[in-house]
């Protein structure tokens, strides 16, 4: 359907803006929206939903192809991430809650846009999608572990709930997806084009709970989270490129690893802290999910106009001696 492809393609274009003005809207008017906090897992588990439809068991091909760059990619995602989000925190003197947040925020797999910004950006795409899938797959175990490690001290932490809702928000519906399209191909590929537009207007959804639950916290500390979350990412794009860069991976593969560590499955995180901590502790999540968009979307457009060709020409002629 044409007509449904070009909404999909529109609404994924402004996606930034779009959860800007619902969060806005969310904010004048907390009351309409902070009574739908129950619905935040069941809207992220309909978007797993989707991104398992649009996987298929060659897209883990680079596991075997490239284990290396894969294994160094997610590694660097689980480590970089949650201890950036843990000293950003504490720099900032942020509150338990929020403590937290950052920590669940950090301890996420990678986002589902991240493939995206990766292709935008010209970079590994397979090596992208291959990343977001371990990492979502991997999460069951290492979310709940690094919450518990690193944000324990600040708020009880039940990781054996963390782990069974991350079963029953990713695991289940990312399986279920690939299974639909393993049974199923010609039905899912008639529905993929809505996909993007069900996922926009899911993370939507969730970052206006999230924010009018939360808005007195916001309103007070606004200034500071936003400072905090914009850090965040900032650093994990740039300490992703710099490990891929330092272990030699070429030029694509670096532009994909800072992109997947960088941005986070936020829409997760913000679940997992409303059913598992507090609304204010979802703050994090709800603004990295507005931010790290519109930071993967110029870092895209940047990369996307600096050829890997160019780049490797000039690294190329930096390491040729000079007389």
């Amino acid at each position: 359907m044409p007509e449904l492809k070009s909404v999909s393609e529109f609404t994924g274009k402004w996606f930034a803006l779009i959860v800007v003005a619902a969060g806005a809207l969310a904010l004048i008017t907390p009351d309409t929206f902070s009574g739908g906090t129950p619905a935040v897992p069941w809207l992220l588990s309909i978007i797993m939903l989707g991104m398992g439809m649009t996987l298929r068991l060659s897209d883990f091909a680079v596991v075997a192809r490239r284990p290396w760059a894969l294994l160094l990619g997610v590694a660097a995602q689980f480590l970089a991430m949650p201890l950036l989000g843990l000293g950003i925190a504490n720099a900032l003197g942020l509150s338990a809650a929020l403590t937290a947040g950052m920590v669940l925020v950090g301890s996420a797999p990678g986002g589902t846009a991240s493939n995206v910004m990766v292709y935008l950006a010209k970079g590994d795409t397979a090596l992208s999608v291959a990343m977001t899938s371990v990492s979502t797959l991997l999460a069951p175990i290492l979310t709940p572990l690094l919450v518990l490690w690193l944000a324990g001290e600040y708020l009880p932490v039940d990781a054996s709930g963390l782990f069974v809702s991350i079963l029953q928000i990713v695991l289940v519906p990312v399986v279920l997806g690939v299974v639909l399209r393993l049974l199923f191909p010609s039905i899912v590929d008639r529905v993929l084009d809505a996909l993007p537009l069900i996922s926009v207007a899911g993370i939507t959804a969730v970052v206006v709970i999230v924010v009018a639950a939360s808005a007195p916290t916001l309103l007070s500390i606004g200034a500071l989270i936003v400072v905090a979350v914009v850090l965040h990412n900032s650093l994990g794009l740039a300490v992703g490129y710099g490990i891929g860069k330092a272990c030699g991976l070429d030029v694509a593969s670096r532009r994909a690893v800072s992109i997947e560590v960088g941005m986070q499955n936020s829409g997760l995180a913000a679940a997992l802290a409303s059913v598992h901590f507090s609304p204010a502790a979802a703050l994090p999540a709800a603004i990295f999910s507005v931010w790290h968009n519109v930071s993967g979307s110029l870092l895209a457009g940047y990369w996307s106009r600096r050829s890997i060709e160019s780049q490797s020409a000039e690294r190329a002629q930096e390491s040729t001696p000079t007389e």
